[in-house]
């Protein structure tokens, strides 16, 4: 750069234009429609979150007092910690084996290859 010459910068906005909040869009769709436990496709993934195993069931097509229903039941089950955040369910640890028949008994159904 040389002396004689203004630094131009261009970030995007002008002074002159109306400012809004930048809302960014939520990591999942949150489903409006509830489905009953026999329509819904299931899958699992794995994630892991400062070091520890996380196992993620989703997406459920719940309302909100049938999801913490089920979750309580399952974490009394499995003895673990979970939580229900976008329409899936976390579980502390992996438990993809114990987790897949109390699903399957709760009249679930899953992906081909989950």
């Amino acid at each position: 750069m040389s002396r004689g010459k203004k630094l131009d910068l261009f970030i995007g906005a002008d002074f002159n234009d109306s400012w809004a909040e930048v809302q960014s869009p939520r990591k999942s769709k949150i489903a409006h429609e509830i489905l009953e436990p026999s329509k819904h496709f299931l899958h699992f993934s794995k994630e892991k979150r400062r070091g520890k195993t996380v196992t993620l069931v989703g997406e459920f097509h719940l309302s909100k007092e049938d999801a913490a229903a089920t979750l309580k039941t399952l974490k009394k089950k499995l003895g673990c910690g979970g939580a229900y955040k976008d329409g899936f369910m976390e579980f502390q640890g992996e438990l993809k084996e114990k987790l897949r028949p109390l699903l399957i008994s709760l009249n679930f159904r899953f992906k081909n290859g989950h």
